[in-house]
């Protein structure tokens, strides 16, 4: 079956999904409450999910039980968060589905939160990273993020530090490039955003 993406808010639904990938992505990895707070109740928060439509099968018998997230018509395949406060955009996670990465799903997301960022006429965006994390290094210099700085024993598990990057989004030219990049990631990959140039909905429930 073919992929049939969407960009859409995170909804309370969602969330069993999104930390079974978190669970797989992170140490330590957020926790339910946590996602749940940023998706009913943040003011700040900004948080997406790329789903495919047709990429999941219906559950019938035991399974429906042991995997109650699972349903007809829909599985996250990524997911990230943004915080716009007081004209600072800082993603505060993004990762794809361990069985779906290489295939261009966090590049999707990443250019959406920056793209979600310029719409909310933020001035800059921040992320951290892992010194070891090459792979995501690249891509966030792709996108024009420079290292500004280190924050040591950054990461709780085992110490590790964390590049501060950030991105000038008062740059005109800049933003010239990211909107010529984006174009060129939703033609490649065709995916139905629901997330960029919409305001954020705060649901109680999926």
């Amino acid at each position: 079956m073919s992929k049939s993406l969407n960009l859409r808010y995170m909804r309370t639904g969602d969330i069993p999904q999104v930390v079974a990938i978190d669970n797989q992505s992170f140490n330590p990895p957020w926790s339910a409450r946590s996602y749940a707070y940023e998706v009913s109740e943040s003011s700040y928060s900004h948080m997406v999910v790329l789903e495919d439509t047709n990429g999941a099968s219906p559950v019938n018998g035991l399974r429906r039980f042991l995997q109650p997230w699972a349903r007809p018509g829909g599985m996250i395949v990524g997911y990230g968060g943004l915080w716009y406060i007081a004209g600072e955009g800082h993603i505060s996670t993004i990762a794809a589905h361990p069985d779906y990465r290489g295939q261009g799903y966090g590049e999707i997301l990443l250019a959406a939160m920056v793209r979600r960022a310029i719409t909310l006429q933020a001035e800059y965006i921040v992320l951290e990273v892992r010194v070891s994390n090459f792979v995501a290094q690249n891509l966030y210099e792709k996108y024009e993020f420079q290292i500004v700085g280190t924050k040591p024993n950054y990461y709780r598990a085992d110490n590790e530090d964390a590049y501060d990057m950030r991105l000038d989004l008062a740059d005109e030219a800049m933003i010239a490039r990211f909107d010529q990049r984006f174009a060129e990631v939703c033609a490649q990959q065709q995916f139905i955003d629901q997330y960029t140039d919409l305001p954020s909905p705060k649901q109680k429930s999926s």
